[in-house]
């Protein structure tokens, strides 16, 4: 396995960013990713898809975009489109209808901060996902920095407080969404987790006081989502592009917060009698399927069916866990950062069929 970083969530001055293509890139290559995705609101930027190069680094620089009906009041259902490659937010007013149109332009489509509690501060900013009866959509953004810090935006003091910790923010994904995505999982649906940092590099001032907030070399070492390929990227666009997306429509990857510690190493697995499985396959269970877990360095770790907890381990890099009973099972792992147990790395499931 090939193991790729991709973030896969910023927005440039073409919507409600302030930073532009080439800056993104430069950050996303300053901050050691493989892949960045742009996902402006409501617009579909052609030309700038590429790969950009610094030091004997590369990134690949990918368009997408973030769908919403911006006459909807409150403001609601953000959807994050890959790969569809033309625009589409005309069809924002009916998300069944969206969703239709990107699996017949072969694009796929991820629920964004499905769970979006707003700032404190400022009444109305809850951009929640409302219409969860639609089909159609390969998964959910489960970890959005941006939102994350939003939710803790009590005052312009606190605003500030963050502006300049920034990494005080990460704790985890909301616990509504982590049990939403459970129970989708639990009634069958194969749903993808991705997280990103949805990057708008906001100008901060408060009194005498400037700073960029949340710029994107930051938010790029932060909550990510970790891909991964049979082969490594080869240079090549197309072709690259390709096996990123397939590897992401049918899970095979995981979100990992880099910022207290780099999540590149984890990895979780099953092996039966029928053969082995990766997150986002199936394996039948027969007479017991083992699960593998590795991580890069000692940590809190717990494997969940369905989102029940199955099992725990305490400080550990690796466990291994035979389990009989058919489930969506998947790992998280938690480490101690500025003195509280935050999240880390939440895995994609591997579908344990009867």
């Amino acid at each position: 396995m090939f193991e790729i970083v991709a973030n896969l969530h910023s927005h440039t001055v073409y919507s409600d960013g302030w930073t532009d293509h080439e800056t993104i890139a430069q950050e996303a290559l300053r901050a050691g990713l493989d892949v960045v995705a742009v996902t402006d609101h409501n617009v579909w930027v052609d030309g700038f898809d590429g790969y950009r190069y610094n030091h004997g680094r590369q990134v690949l620089l990918v368009t997408g975009e973030e769908i919403h009906d911006p006459a909807r009041q409150p403001q609601k259902n953000h959807l994050l489109v890959y790969e569809a490659r033309r625009e589409l937010a005309p069809l924002a007013t009916e998300p069944a209808r969206l969703l239709e149109a990107v699996a017949q332009s072969g694009g796929l489509a991820f629920l964004a901060h499905p769970f979006d509690r707003g700032a404190p501060a400022r009444p109305g900013t809850d951009l929640s996902w409302v219409d969860w009866q639609v089909e159609g959509y390969q998964g959910l953004e489960i970890w959005n920095y941006m939102t994350e810090f939003k939710s803790l935006l009590r005052s312009r003091l606190w605003a500030a407080l963050y502006a300049y910790h920034p990494g005080w923010i990460a704790r985890a994904p909301f616990a509504e969404t982590l049990q939403r995505w459970d129970a989708l999982l639990g009634v069958g649906q194969r749903l993808t987790a991705i997280g990103g940092a949805d990057a708008h590099a906001f100008p901060g001032r408060l009194g005498p006081l400037r700073r960029t907030i949340l710029p994107g070399v930051f938010l790029f070492r932060t909550v990510n989502t970790h891909v991964l390929l049979d082969e490594p990227l080869h240079g090549e666009m197309e072709e690259d592009r390709r096996r990123v997306f397939h590897a992401l429509r049918h899970g095979r990857c995981f979100v990992g917060c880099d910022w207290p510690a780099s999540t590149r190493g984890f990895r979780f697995q099953a092996q039966g009698h029928l053969g082995r499985a990766e997150m986002g396959e199936r394996l039948s269970v027969g007479l017991g399927v083992t699960f593998q877990i590795r991580t890069p360095r000692p940590a809190h770790l717990v494997l969940l069916r369905n989102g029940t907890p199955v099992r725990h381990w305490s400080r550990s890099m690796a466990a291994v866990e035979v389990v009989t009973q058919p489930g969506a099972y998947r790992v998280e792992a938690h480490l101690y950062h500025h003195g509280a147990l935050r999240g880390w790395i939440y895995s994609n499931p591997i579908y344990v069929t009867a």
